[in-house]
């Protein structure tokens, strides 16, 4: 009887094929987005990816509401999936998504690019810019000699780069800042923030990510 290939399955297979297709890369897993968490998010140099992954034991119900939250916050999208959706995903996925088929073979399970991911037409950058927290909106002030705008909201913050960095420098900057995230330091990196630019501190719990960071 053939294997039903369930999410856990997946994801790790998934890592180092990423790793090795891409190279220098960085993953997060779960990573809130708009309505929807993406199983996945892939930075490269200048770019951010979504990956959405339905395992065979999965269903399309919300696939829908993903997908335009999906393409709202990511340069490119890719869906994973298991055999049995193999032959239908595309009738549920914009044609600039990327496809990847998970088979299950006697060495293991196998990955396949059935269609390789484009260039997202609706993504915006200012969804995108969200994706940061704000020491490493900082970052990218100080080193385009900003103001701090430290008692101003984050959103206002966010425009005020959009306006004074040209685009493609921020779509670099945007993966630099992922690149170097710490989810073990960022909790005292934000209170310390705070403290410097005289705001309270927020009561949180930061949950540790996995990570896989490919050999520079």
């Amino acid at each position: 009887m053939k294997k039903t290939i369930k999410d856990k399955d997946i994801r790790e297979p998934l890592c180092e094929y990423l790793e090795e297709r891409f190279g220098k890369c960085r993953i997060f897993e779960e990573k809130r987005m708009g309505k929807s968490r993406a199983d996945m998010v892939m930075v490269l140099e200048t770019e951010v990816w979504g990956i959405e992954i339905k395992s065979d034991a999965d269903t399309y119900t919300r696939l829908s509401r993903q997908v335009k939250d999906y393409d709202a916050f990511f340069d490119r999208n890719v869906i994973v999936v298991g055999s049995s959706h193999g032959q239908h995903v595309a009738e549920h996925v914009p044609e600039d998504w990327g496809i990847i088929t998970v088979e299950e073979t006697e060495d293991g399970l196998d990955l396949y690019e059935m269609r390789e991911a484009k260039v997202n037409p609706k993504r915006k950058l200012a969804f995108k810019l969200s994706i940061l927290w704000r020491p490493e909106l900082a970052h990218i002030q100080e080193r385009y000699a900003m103001h701090a705008y430290a008692r101003q909201s984050k959103k206002f913050v966010q425009d005020k780069i959009l306006t004074l960095v040209p685009e493609e420098e921020l779509h670099r900057e945007i993966s630099e800042e992922l690149f170097e995230r710490d989810y073990e330091k960022i909790a005292e990196q934000i209170d310390a923030y705070r403290l410097e630019h005289g705001q309270r501190k927020k009561r949180r719990t930061v949950r540790n990510k996995r990570k896989y960071k490919a050999p520079k």
